[in-house]
């Protein structure tokens, strides 16, 4: 019984061991299976972690392009451009690869608030560094600026014009024969004082400074200036202001200001300028009596201006001048010249006044301003006490 038992015993020991060896088998292999997909899931999520931080490192690190670019273009700086939208231009020429990477480049060289307005030839592809380097360096700017002065005529731009650009003054002259086709809106060319109009582009052409297109027209540049012109009107509202509280044409107004442009000699003196202007054309009806128009007539003439003191009666009294106000009562047929902003200032805001005389008494070009003539002969002996040149006019 007890042998039986024993054996019985054995057996099922041997069984159970047999058994416990099986499950033991099976549990290695689990365990290099659990170890395998332990090790995938770990590669997997660092593999997300790693696609994960890329893309995040995405939005905070810019997009660039490496080296010195390849293929040359040409790229135009407007002028007045932030630099968003200088970059903006560069990335559309394919030049960087994203704006952000400029402007950062931009944004750490101190430099970058001297990228002037001009041409530049650039390269595709470079990286935003290189291309702030290449903006700041003046030998990749092929369009030089061309500065137009305050009381320029329209003869002396061309001229100005035709030195910057190479293109002959005739050119600039033939584009300005429609002043409407470059831009000025007809309306400007109305009068409310019945008297005949001058309808050319004087007066019309701003004064600043310009960069031009090295493949730049006379009339793309003349278009330029005109629209210059009108974005300055017309963020004055000097149409508006000049009907409203003046009661005349902006076309007067821009009469006045290009006569006070050529008369006063100091930027302090537009406002008075431009009261004895209305004052002798609109409440005396009396001419104007500025030699300025005179000497305007002379140069269309193809002669040289005179001083003041020079001019001759004849000169003066020439009846053949439609921009006569020596003997002609009201303003003349046009402006005379392109005025800048403080004198448009001066003709939309007269200073208040009865002035009818004016004259400049010393040699900064500063004036004395009278009611009457008495007084005016007295500042005109001033003016010769100081060495100014007017003596027995």
């Amino acid at each position: 019984m007890i042998d039986e038992l024993d054996v019985a015993f054995e057996e099922d020991a041997e069984s159970r061991g047999s058994r416990r060896g099986t499950r033991a088998g099976k549990g290695r292999g689990k365990s290099a299976v659990a170890l395998t997909m332990t090790l995938l899931l770990f590669a997997a999520l660092g593999g997300g972690v790693y696609f994960g931080y890329t893309k995040v490192r995405s939005f905070f690190v810019a997009a660039d392009y490496e080296g010195s670019g390849s293929t040359p273009v040409e790229v135009t700086i407007r002028k007045n451009q932030s630099l968003t939208e200088i970059g903006n231009e560069l990335v559309e020429a394919d030049v960087v690869k994203s704006t952000k990477a400029f402007t950062e480049a931009a944004d750490a060289e101190p430099r970058s608030k001297n990228i002037q307005a001009g041409t530049y030839v650039l390269r595709k592809q470079m990286a935003a560094k290189q291309a702030v380097a290449q903006l700041l360096d003046p030998n990749t700017r092929l369009s030089k600026g061309v500065t137009i002065p305050e009381g320029k005529t329209a003869k002396q731009t061309y001229q100005l014009l035709s030195k910057a650009t190479g293109i002959p003054v005739k050119d600039f002259e033939e584009a300005a024969k429609d002043p409407v086709a470059l831009g000025v809106p007809d309306w400007w060319f109305n009068r409310g004082d019945g008297k005949q109009v001058s309808k050319t582009a004087e007066g019309f052409l701003f004064p600043d400074t310009y960069e031009f297109d090295p493949k730049v027209t006379a009339t793309q540049a003349l278009r330029t200036m005109v629209d210059h012109f009108l974005t300055v009107t017309g963020d004055m509202s000097f149409a508006d202001e000049v009907q409203k509280n003046r009661k005349v044409s902006p076309y007067e107004a821009l009469i006045v200001a290009s006569l006070s442009q050529a008369e006063a000699g100091i930027a302090a003196d537009l406002p008075k300028v431009s009261r004895v202007a209305y004052n002798r054309a609109y409440v005396k009806d009396m001419p104007l009596q500025f030699d300025v128009t005179t000497n305007y007539w002379l140069e269309l003439n193809g002669k040289d201006p005179k001083h003041s003191g020079n001019l001759l009666k004849k000169e003066m009294e020439d009846p053949k001048n439609p921009y006569n106000t020596e003997i002609v009562k009201g303003l003349p047929i046009g402006p005379i010249n392109s005025p800048g902003k403080a004198a448009l200032v001066g003709a939309m805001n007269p200073t208040n006044g009865p002035w009818l005389f004016f004259v400049a008494v010393d040699k900064s070009g500063k004036s004395a301003f009278a009611v009457t003539d008495a007084e005016h002969q007295k500042n005109v002996q001033k003016a010769c006490a100081n060495g100014i040149n007017l003596c027995g006019k």
